[in-house]
């Protein structure tokens, strides 16, 4: 089993920045990649960013790329998400998220929410 707790969100206005954390324990060693994913009311959740443990590849969703930026620390177990210029259409239930490769995740975080004013 693998234990994630985000941390991190907030409200904020239009344009601002927020940094997520999600820290993770327990077998860590069986998840390669870390992701990000969103939900906001009434949509479906939706991929924002992911990073491999080894090596540091990132992967991120059209909509964020260029205001997000999501990194590791790999001595920590704790993955970051960085976000900039932050627009009111990203504001969402924010989820980590655990697996052995990308769209396979299997392990998740309870959420932090996100709220971005106009």
């Amino acid at each position: 089993q693998v234990q994630l707790v985000e941390s991190g969100g907030g409200l904020v206005q239009a344009g601002g920045s927020l940094r997520l954390s999600c820290a993770a324990s327990g077998r860590t060693f069986s998840s390669n990649i870390m992701g990000w994913f969103r939900q906001a009311p009434g949509k479906e959740r939706e991929f924002v960013s992911a990073v491999r443990w080894s090596g540091g590849t990132t992967y991120y969703a059209a909509s964020v790329k260029g205001r997000f930026t999501i990194s590791r620390d790999n001595a920590k177990n704790t993955v970051y998400l960085q976000m900039n210029s932050l627009k009111p259409e990203d504001t969402a239930v924010y989820y980590c998220a655990a697996g052995p490769k990308n769209n396979e995740y299997n392990y998740w975080g309870q959420g932090t929410q996100v709220t971005v004013s106009s």
